[in-house]
C-alpha cells in the first residue's frame, strides 16, 4: 500500500510539471453520494478481484484482467461523476497531490474504500468456504483443480 501511494504521489507531480501549472478545478463531491459510490465500486472490484485473480477455482485462468478491467470501466462510467471514481486509496492521494479534488474530502475516499474491501473481504470469505484452510473440503468441487484432477 505504501509503494501504490508514493506511485501515485509521484504519477501526481510528473503530470503536475508536464501539464506546466494548468488551472484545476477541484471536484467537490457531496458527501454521502461519494460515499456509497466509491464503498459500492470498491466492493464490486475487490470482490471481483478475490473471485478471478485469488480462488482456487479459477487458478490458471488468464482472463482475470478483463475481469477487472471492465469492473473498473463500469464503475468509472456509472459513478464517475459523482465522486471521481477512485475506487482504491492510491488514487484518491494522486488525484488529491494533483489537485482534482480536494484535500478536505480524502476522508470520503479512504474511508468508503477500507470498508468496502474489508466487507467485500468477508463477503468473499462467508460465500466461499472452500478458500478457507479451516474447513475440510468434503466435496470434489469444494477442492482446487489439482486435486480433483489426482482424486
Amino acid at each position: 500500500m505504501i509503494f501504490q501511494i508514493m506511485g501515485a504521489v509521484l504519477a501526481a507531480l510528473v503530470i503536475k510539471f508536464l501539464k506546466g501549472g494548468a488551472a484545476v478545478v477541484p471536484l467537490q463531491p457531496a458527501t454521502v453520494p461519494a460515499f456509497l459510490a466509491e464503498f459500492l465500486f470498491t466492493f464490486a472490484l475487490v470482490y471481483v478481484v478475490l473471485n478471478v485473480a485469488t480462488a482456487k477455482g479459477t487458478s490458471g485462468n488468464s482472463f482475470y484482467g478483463l475481469a477487472i478491467g471492465f469492473t473498473v470501466l463500469v464503475g468509472a462510467f456509472s459513478v464517475g461523476n459523482i465522486s471521481g471514481g477512485a475506487f482504491n486509496p492510491a488514487v484518491a492521494t494522486g488525484i488529491s497531490v494533483m489537485g482534482l479534488s480536494s484535500w478536505q474530502n480524502i476522508w470520503i475516499y479512504l474511508v468508503a474504500e477500507f470498508a468496502g474491501a474489508a466487507v467485500a473481504a468477508g463477503v468473499f470469505k462467508a460465500l466461499n468456504p472452500a478458500e478457507r484452510e479451516d474447513v475440510p473440503r468434503l466435496q470434489a468441487r469444494d477442492r482446487p483443480r489439482e486435486q480433483r484432477e489426482v482424486a
